[in-house]
């Protein structure tokens, strides 16, 4: 792959992760606002159960281990769905989280949803979401793991203040210090998802998920290939 096609691939790839960190961080708001579990952010959940465990609150940690299971079932979901012989496999993936947000919605036009119903549903879609990217160029992400992404930022910076040349690059500018840029913006983009869900939740209530569902569908209305 030559230089330009690398910086293309990365910069597309770039895109989407951003956009995908954006419906995480909107996601997890969302459910924490309503259901007080994330649904990307197992660490928070696994965090919480176990608090509560300790506390003697055993009805909370089970509450709050429920999204765990049902997101690993997603990323096993996802994981086999990418890697499967289908054709234009991205845009079934998106497709299947969009449907899981939009039955939430439509469920709760019927009536009031028990909590349960839609931490089922939201978890299993971010699970099957993570796995969509899983890297920008040879940059590891997870749009909806913040540490990771913090944690690997940090790393390129005292890489770069040692001057330790980057060992994967693919291009000339590929350097510690781009590197920590993209996930710098990863993050942000993860931030700007909870505040915008922030704001929308307690306007527009389950309404709200309409902004994911619609990012989603034009991402799955997108895909040209795998």
């Amino acid at each position: 792959m030559s230089s330009t096609e690398a910086k293309s691939t990365e910069a597309r790839q770039a895109g989407l992760a951003a956009l995908l960190a954006l419906i995480a961080g909107y996601v997890d708001a969302y459910a924490f606002l309503n259901f007080q579990v994330y649904g990307s952010f197992m660490s928070g959940n696994t965090t919480q159960a176990g608090m509560q465990a300790g506390q003697g609150d055993l009805s909370g940690a089970g509450y709050n281990l429920l999204p765990i299971p049902l997101f690993v079932a997603g990323v096993f979901a996802g994981t086999l769905l990418v890697h499967s012989g289908l054709g234009r496999r991205l845009r079934w993936l998106f497709a299947s989280v969009a449907v899981l947000l939009a039955v939430d919605m439509a469920a709760a036009a019927f009536g009031p949803v028990p909590g349960w119903f839609s931490i089922v549903s939201l978890s299993l879609a971010m699970g099957i979401m993570n796995t969509a990217v899983t890297s920008v160029g040879s940059q590891s992400i997870s749009p909806g793991y913040v540490s990771g992404t913090l944690n690997h930022l940090a790393q390129h910076l005292a890489l770069a203040a040692k001057r330790v040349p980057l060992q994967d690059t693919l291009w000339p500018g590929d350097t510690h210090v781009r590197r920590a840029a993209l996930l710098a913006v990863i993050w942000t983009a993860f931030v700007v998802g909870a505040l915008l869900a922030g704001v929308a939740t307690p306007s527009f209530a389950v309404g709200s998920l309409a902004i994911p569902l619609l990012i989603l569908i034009v991402l799955a209305a997108s895909i040209r290939s795998n």
